[in-house]
């Protein structure tokens, strides 16, 4: 832990070369190198996609916060580029705004980042980053786990993300209720918009430990300052996963829990017959079951009915408690 704090230091103090007592052009290499091994030597455990037991994990909290199938809330943040080259400004720049870089992410509650896709121009919103990413690529080539929960007693086989109004109305994605009218549709409003501030909080801790991602890029290069990026991450996972048994969550009502983790098992019964899971890699990857995974991740219909059990579900688990009356 000493290690990564030390690269936080480092990191943070970067721009800073009279603290460094480095010329600036050698202070830029050994950023460079430094974060080419932290990629190499650290990018495949703390860059991974969830594995069956972080998976369990993570509908377990999930299936708590009255989100049943639910595994992290995705959304973007833009890093502006100072030194963007003058050709591609337009690209880079929205209106009379400085050119900026668009990280699309999914952060679950402890703000361990599991999907991080950088490098498109800040001028596209989520909708035009999402038509990029590879987000569901696992799911479309059939190399994802299945999940298999219920809500409200109908049963459901596709992981969810929660977002902001902005994305589409898919099988994947559950958005929060625009001026809700029933006690029902408050209640989920509240939970889902606490809930999803997940990535929100994930994208404010990482400015914060690493003051080079919080400030402007300095590199001309975007590949260089990609990689800068993704080791970024990689250091905010490694600190996630030691910090992780000690975390408190804030909830909607700015009431800190702490969600225990330590003595969970994969398979182990949690006390709710809700979430059950299965995982299967041997999907066929055909261009028939390719294009029939992604009709069903487009599903609005899918979408509709998941969002309809979800707020029947909050609402029979939390609309009698004592703030709710």
């Amino acid at each position: 832990m000493a290690f990564t704090r030390a690269i936080q230091r480092f990191l943070s103090s970067f721009t800073v070369d009279e603290y460094l007592r480095l010329a600036e052009t050698t202070s830029r290499s050994c950023l460079e190198n430094f974060v080419e091994g932290i990629i190499q030597l650290f990018g495949d455990e703390y860059l991974r996609r969830p594995t069956p037991t972080d998976l369990q994990r993570l509908l377990y909290i999930g299936e708590i916060r009255g989100f049943p199938g639910m595994i992290g809330s995705i959304d973007c943040m833009h890093w502006e580029w100072k030194n963007c080259p003058t050709s591609w400004k337009g690209q880079y720049s929205r209106g009379s705004s400085k050119p900026t870089i668009v990280l699309e992410a999914i952060a679950s509650y402890d703000l361990w980042i599991w999907h991080a896709f950088f490098g498109p121009p800040g001028t596209l919103n989520d909708i035009n980053v999402l038509d990029r990413s590879p987000v569901f690529d696992d799911i479309i080539n059939g190399q994802a786990p299945q999940v298999t929960y219920s809500v409200n007693g109908r049963e459901y086989h596709l992981a969810y993300y929660l977002t902001d109004g902005i994305y589409p109305k898919w099988a994947t994605f559950i958005q929060s209720i625009p001026l809700p009218q029933s006690p029902q549709a408050v209640l989920f409003a509240k939970r889902q918009e606490a809930v999803r501030k997940d990535v929100e909080r994930a994208f404010g801790v990482l400015q914060a430990r690493f003051a080079i991602v919080k400030n402007p890029a300095l590199f001309w290069d975007k590949v260089k300052v990609g990689k800068i990026m993704r080791a970024c991450i990689i250091l905010h996972n490694m600190i996630v996963e030691n910090e992780r048994d000690d975390m408190i969550v804030v909830d909607e009502q700015d009431v800190y829990t702490h969600y225990d983790v330590s003595g969970f098992q994969q398979g182990e019964d949690t006390g709710s017959s809700d979430v059950d899971l299965t995982f299967s890699t041997d999907t066929p990857s055909r261009i028939a079951d390719m294009m029939r995974m992604e009709t069903t991740i487009r599903d609005s219909q899918m979408h509709q009915q998941l969002k309809a059990d979800l707020v029947e579900n909050i609402w029979r688990r939390f609309g009698h408690d004592g703030d709710n009356n």
